[in-house]
């Protein structure tokens, strides 16, 4: 059948005319497509970051649920207080060396997220040092004055711990973006003090265990400065170009 010039101009509109909507269509699916993709991804690294923060939360309690289990087990301890004090001394450096363990694995293994660990470690690592003190000076001294005079200032062990809990307390004090706002640039020199508290957090736990032969002090000191190490900028710049950011 062949078409007059009107004829073929009405079928060709009507052509356009239908197919149209579904242009439209498949351009608004292509737009909200990469939406979705996006929305999607943002969930994941949310989700992800939601596990990293309770996976950090579990290993802060994990020394006290070790302590209420053994407790709760019926364990004797022949100096309860001096039980308490070690592992609440312990468990600070733990999280401490947690803490100073981000950067570097941020570093090696090119994980951001991991980046707010940093705050919440160190925080926790600040509440079992102040627990540790307490433990020290009220249930071990009683808060007699005199006698946390003479502990603190005739045995370096003890003076050098109240420096790094001095330290942590002021580091906690100022973590918060309030802090961040007002101290500017300084906030970030101010919290560089976390790694002579570190070094300081050492020298205490070697001169408290009292013992030349325990091991491990040396081994928390080659860890400490493995991890300083690995902040040294010629050597992160060196690896952070070696390692995808993920």
């Amino acid at each position: 059948m062949v078409l007059t010039p009107e004829e073929r101009g009405r079928v060709r509109s009507t052509a356009e005319a239908i197919e149209s909507p579904g242009a439209a269509g498949t351009t608004a699916g292509s737009a909200r497509r990469p939406r979705a993709r996006g929305g999607a991804v943002l969930d994941r690294r949310l989700a992800g970051r939601r596990v990293i923060d309770w996976l950090a939360h579990a290993l802060a309690w994990l020394p006290v649920v070790l302590l209420l289990r053994e407790w709760l087990g019926g364990a004797y301890w022949i100096n309860p207080i001096q039980e308490l004090t070690q592992r609440s001394g312990l468990a600070a450096l733990w999280l401490l060396t947690a803490s100073l363990a981000v950067t570097p694995s941020i570093t090696l293994l090119g994980w951001r997220r991991l980046g707010p660990l940093r705050r919440t470690l160190g925080l926790y690592a600040f509440a079992y040092a102040l627990t540790h003190f307490l433990i020290f000076s009220v249930l071990d001294y009683g808060l007699d004055p005199a006698l946390l005079r003479e502990a603190i200032f005739e045995k370096p062990f003890a003076l050098v711990g109240l420096a790094a809990l001095i330290g942590l307390a002021l580091l906690a004090l100022t973590s918060t973006r309030g802090w961040m706002r007002r101290l500017g640039k300084r906030w970030k020199r101010l919290h560089r003090l976390v790694y002579a508290i570190g070094v300081l957090v050492v020298v205490h736990y070697a001169w408290a265990t009292k013992a030349d032969l325990d091991p491990r002090p040396l081994a928390w000191g080659l860890l400490l400065a493995l991890l300083l190490g690995l902040r040294w900028p010629p050597l992160r710049r060196r690896i952070s170009r070696q390692r995808p950011s993920r």
